[in-house]
């Protein structure tokens, strides 16, 4: 079965390009130009992953983003966007996205990125054995993207649920910066370091209500999951 693609974008041409490309890779694409008609369209059918830009009328990507979170903590979400001050891409990662692109890109670079979120999509639902892990208070259900302890239960991003893994999969190990972001991102530089940076703070923030539960930052090294 195709996976099908909300792809939100208002610029004509490169809206055309884009999903001409992106279908000759076998995907269906529903496109649309505005961030309204994407929710009207998101409330009424099934998706597998979002492509849309920031700067949209009627709705921009950030609200757009913000309301696909109340209700859906699962499905990818790709920024493509030309805005490029990190301010605006670290927004971005706290109210709910996966990745950023910043236009220009290359085309190759969006399909490899699709590719991976929906390959990991598709691990994780196809798994006949739920990855269920115990830190400290907590439960962890890998699968399903839920973090829960004794009257508390909060639904993870893909993105979140993949960094929470890969620390529990080293618990009490040093983790190198460098690889967490080879390993999740593709690749390690500045601003994708920031960006782990943001998940790490809010991943701490979640497990906080757990004296148990910490996530160590070796500064210019790396992080370690600690549970007692």
């Amino acid at each position: 079965m195709k996976a099908k693609l909300l792809y939100v974008e208002d610029d004509k041409t490169l809206a055309f390009i884009v999903k001409e490309h992106l279908e000759i890779q076998g995907y269906h694409v529903v496109h649309c130009y505005s961030g309204s008609e994407a929710l009207e369209l998101w409330n009424k059918d099934c998706f597998d992953l979002v492509i849309l830009d920031v700067m949209l009328p009627g709705k921009d990507g950030f609200s757009l983003t913000e309301e696909i979170r109340t209700k859906d903590h699962r499905i990818p979400i790709l920024f493509l966007t030309a805005k490029t001050l990190k301010e605006d891409r670290l927004k971005g990662f706290r109210i709910g996205a996966d990745d950023y692109i910043v236009k220009p890109f290359s085309m190759e670079e969006l399909l490899y990125k699709v590719a991976v979120f929906l390959k990991r999509r598709n691990i994780d639902s196809d798994m006949d054995i739920r990855s269920v892990y115990s830190i400290g208070d907590f439960e962890f259900d890998a699968d399903n993207l839920i973090l829960c302890t004794s009257g508390y239960q909060r639904s993870l991003t893909l993105k979140e649920s993949l960094v929470l893994k890969y620390l529990l999969d080293h618990k009490n190990n040093l983790v190198e910066r460098s690889q967490i972001l080879k390993d999740l991102w593709g690749e390690d530089d500045y601003f994708m370091g920031r960006s782990l940076d943001v998940f790490i703070s809010r991943l701490r923030k979640y497990l906080n209500e757990s004296s148990e539960v910490r996530i160590i930052n070796i500064h210019g090294v790396g992080f370690k999951l600690v549970s007692d």
